[in-house]
């Protein structure tokens, strides 16, 4: 195309005619600019359906990782909700002084030592910020949710800590000094309703109800985040 433009300048020079020499220049230019500028279009889609392909599988890639989440934060849940109720009957046993069950205390005792563990040690959000994919990501909603989704994960750690610096750092002295565990037997019987072990697990059981309530928000944050991320991969 070029040396077409070019033996026609030449051919309309040697006649004379400068106008139809400029005009032919000028279009020439404008093919060769209108030219790269498709190609830069055509490359900046390229680039643009590439970005697009990888935001939707790194959403997949957090949907699948979420509801691994799920799954363990389910199953955690509802091993508290097992030995929490088992608590709050040993404390109306306690409460009410009742010596003829005496024999329940002392099954539940042992389960003091039970307690769920999440122990979410990896975090998507700040693996996404480390690895700069954080910036192919355009759903803003999507990216808060995650990272309020991870405040949460980082909330129920310090409370799966604080049960478990409780059951070690002080329920397991009473139960020690109290229970013979390989019987399960109670070698202290009034050490099991006295109003310091009776404190224990009163402070147990509002422990694992906060861990119910911050198991049960989590779970509606991280179904709130698949929604986003089912709506963001359709629309795509």
């Amino acid at each position: 195309m070029s040396e077409i433009f070019v033996r026609l300048r030449i051919k309309e020079m040697l006649k004379g005619n400068m106008k139809r020499y400029l005009l032919f220049g000028f279009v020439e230019i404008f093919l060769i600019v209108t030219g790269i500028l498709i190609a830069l279009a055509i490359n900046n889609w390229d680039i643009k359906r590439s970005l697009r392909h990888d935001e939707v599988q790194i959403y997949k890639t957090i949907k699948e990782s979420v509801l691994e989440d799920k799954e363990v934060i389910l199953n955690d849940l509802e091993y508290n909700a097992t030995y929490l109720a088992q608590f709050r009957y040993a404390d109306r046993i306690i409460s009410e002084n009742n010596r003829s069950l005496q024999d329940t205390l002392e099954q539940i005792i042992p389960n003091l030592f039970k307690y769920s563990d999440f122990d979410k040690s990896s975090y998507i959000y700040q693996n996404l910020i480390n690895s700069g994919e954080m910036k192919i990501l355009e759903n803003s909603e999507i990216t808060s949710t995650l990272q309020e989704l991870e405040e949460a994960y980082l909330y129920i750690n310090r409370m799966e800590n604080i049960h478990w610096e409780l059951i070690v750092g002080i329920v397991s002295k009473d139960v020690l000094n109290s229970v013979n565990l390989s019987t399960g037997e109670s070698v202290v019987p009034e050490a099991l309703y006295d109003f310091r072990f009776h404190n224990r697990i009163i402070l147990l059981i509002n422990i694992m109800e906060e861990k119910e309530e911050v198991y049960q928000r989590t779970l509606r944050q991280i179904d709130n985040l698949i929604e986003l991320i089912d709506q963001e991969i359709s629309e795509r």
